[in-house]
């Protein structure tokens, strides 16, 4: 994208934005933040890898 472009671009997302009500704003904000809490991975395997995961699985299925 060329410079001119991308600041063409920019304008039009703002203005966008800022002619939506304030209460749609804010909608859009917290579902976007519920659909990222869902998305988010088990605690060892964001932290650790696969491999502790696969071990706790592992363990809990005895």
């Amino acid at each position: 994208m060329a410079g001119n472009d991308y600041v063409k671009f920019m304008t039009e997302q703002v203005v966008k934005y800022l002619d939506q009500p304030k209460d749609e704003r804010k909608r859009q904000r917290q579902e976007k933040k519920q659909l990222k809490k869902q998305q988010k991975q088990p605690f060892l395997y964001r932290w650790f890898g696969v491999v502790p995961y696969a071990i706790m699985l592992l363990f809990k299925r005895k």
